[in-house]
């Protein structure tokens, strides 16, 4: 594979930062503006690919008949204040 150079601009704070960063890992800074780069494009790709799985999943959802949604929207009319508090959070991680 060619190599070729690259350049760029940016504060020396951010410089300073990098310089840190690759000494604790122990790498060239260029070694590691490489290893960010790759881990972000990877990382925006498979959040792209998780967008775009959800959206095709949504194609195949088929629309609640009046009933059903008068159904499911008389069960949230009848829910109290209190049933309506957030009572636990959970993330998950994909």
């Amino acid at each position: 594979m060619m190599t070729k150079a690259l350049s760029f601009r940016t504060d020396e704070s951010e410089i300073a930062e990098i310089k840190k960063a690759a000494s604790m890992f122990q790498m060239s800074v260029a070694g590691l503006i490489r290893e960010a780069v790759k881990e972000y494009i990877w990382n925006r790709k498979t959040a792209q690919e998780k967008k775009e799985s959800f959206f095709k999943r949504l194609e195949n959802v088929e629309e609640a008949s009046p009933e059903e949604s008068a159904e499911i929207l008389a069960m949230i009319d009848s829910l109290t204040e209190d049933d309506r508090q957030v009572v636990r959070v959970d993330h998950i991680v994909c």
